[in-house]
């Protein structure tokens, strides 16, 4: 892969089209492309108040891909190469400015596929226009379970979004069931007594606390939660009423995403709430962007965070490429959402050139089903689907569409200013880097 310097090839391309008639060679002199550019939509949140930072590294993920695309001749259909453009829509991480701008990338900039989506609220508010207009879209980020259980079963007295035998909705990010079982087993097996939850009152939180609550009663945990809305920059009121309380709870697990997470987190460190020798603090996973994380939560030293996606000590070469145009960008490491939305734009070509065309769902949706791809998160493929519509007793509706193996840690930091790459790992045992499953506060492993 060509990263920084594939911008600047991408640059020469476009001009060179501008001025030449189009099919000629590229500025590069080994590639000739059609007189028609394949379009992606991407979804992010670029703007308040959406998690941005989010959007901005899926932006520029979307944006990296095409350009790495583009370097190596485009998409190669039938012996055809074709540019690819992927057009970033701003979902503002609202759910009904989600839905018209995804209008507007399929009914006016007539795009081939859909990738991205951050937030769950926007992609469950958009499923339904990508399935009306029969979109094959690949999501990277959004949890909510029913993201991809809804191909299967009613969702909100609706029916299976597939009544005419196609489902165009992948998920390759985690359901949120997949990431609550691992925070939830790490405290279970820490031996925590009680827990307080705060939730964003959205799609993603509210089921996503509903699934760690229901697990860590049924250990034996005591739970409380308190909901909070995305946006909010004092949380004094609240954090006062857990400081009242007779005795700190074991752990505070924060079930909240983007700069609000930042903002809660500081305050409650800030109020010597937690993290303390007596309170576990777990934050979101955001905080693995160390740059931002410190310049916002600066007394968040010995909070643990989950992870989604592979962790740095087994990032490929791909991944390695990546977090390295990553950084020379942004100064930080490249995200997990910023990976998958990466992967999702290949994804797409990979399953548009198998299939033979940039325009026909059907056969591009079986294409996907069909993926098996090594790319910057690892081996992607899809266990369930038309292709294998069976699911056996037991096994969650959401596994239909979705990718089984995304990896999910939980992490520590325990040193101030440190970067994520040296946080320790802790969970699951597996994957732990410094021997230890929780770094008490004011010790090192």
């Amino acid at each position: 892969m060509k990263h920084r310097c594939a911008f600047i090839v991408t640059i020469a391309l476009i001009t060179m089209l501008t001025l030449v008639p189009l099919g000629m060679v590229s500025a590069d002199g080994h590639c000739e492309f059609a007189d028609y550019t394949i379009t992606l939509g991407g979804l992010a949140p670029m703007s308040a108040p959406g998690a941005v930072a989010g959007g901005v590294a899926m932006d520029w993920a979307f944006k990296q891909a095409a350009a790495d695309i583009n370097a190596d001749c485009g998409v190669q259909i039938d012996g055809v190469n074709y540019m690819l453009e992927v057009i970033t829509g701003d979902s503002e991480g609202s759910p009904e400015r989600g839905q018209a701008v995804a209008e507007r990338l399929i009914l006016e900039d007539e795009v081939d596929g859909m990738v991205g989506v951050y937030h769950s609220a926007v992609g469950l508010a958009t499923m339904g226009i990508m399935e009306e207009n029969a979109i094959p879209t690949i999501f990277s980020e959004p949890w909510n379970d029913n993201v991809s259980a809804n191909g299967i079963i009613e969702f909100d007295g609706a029916a299976p979004r597939f009544d005419d035998g196609i489902d165009h909705i992948f998920r390759i990010s985690p359901a949120s069931s997949m990431v609550g079982s691992v925070v939830t087993d790490w405290l279970i097996a820490l031996g925590v007594e009680d827990v307080v939850l705060i939730v964003e009152n959205t799609d993603y939180g509210q089921p996503a606390a509903a699934d760690e609550q229901a697990r860590l009663e049924a250990a034996g945990v005591t739970v409380s939660q308190i909901d909070v809305e995305l946006g909010t920059e004092d949380f004094v009121p609240i954090l006062s009423r857990i400081q009242a309380s007779a005795e700190p709870p074991d752990a505070i697990r924060i079930v909240v995403t983007g700069e609000t997470s930042f903002n809660l987190t500081q305050q409650m460190a800030e109020l010597g709430i937690a993290p303390t020798p007596d309170t576990i603090c777990v934050t979101n996973q955001i905080a693995f962007q160390h740059v931002q994380y410190w310049a916002t939560v600066p007394d968040g030293n010995y909070c643990a965070f989950n992870r989604v996606g592979i962790i740095p000590s087994l990032f490929n070469d791909t991944a390695i490429e990546l977090n390295a145009a990553y950084e020379a960008e942004f100064g930080d490491i490249v995200p997990s959402f910023g990976m998958a939305s990466y992967d999702a734009v290949f994804m797409m070509v990979d399953a548009m050139e198998r299939a033979g065309s940039y325009s026909d769902a059907a056969a591009i949706v079986d294409a996907i089903e069909a993926s098996d791809i090594l790319l910057s998160q690892g081996r992607y493929y899809f266990t369930y689907g038309s292709h294998n519509p069976d699911l056996p007793e037991g096994t969650p509706t959401f596994m239909w569409h979705q990718w089984p193996d995304p990896i999910v840690t939980v992490m520590q930091y325990f040193e101030q200013g440190q970067s994520s790459l040296e946080a320790a790992v802790v969970y699951p045992e597996v994957y732990q880097t410094h021997g230890t499953a929780y770094v008490v506060p004011g010790t090192s492993p």
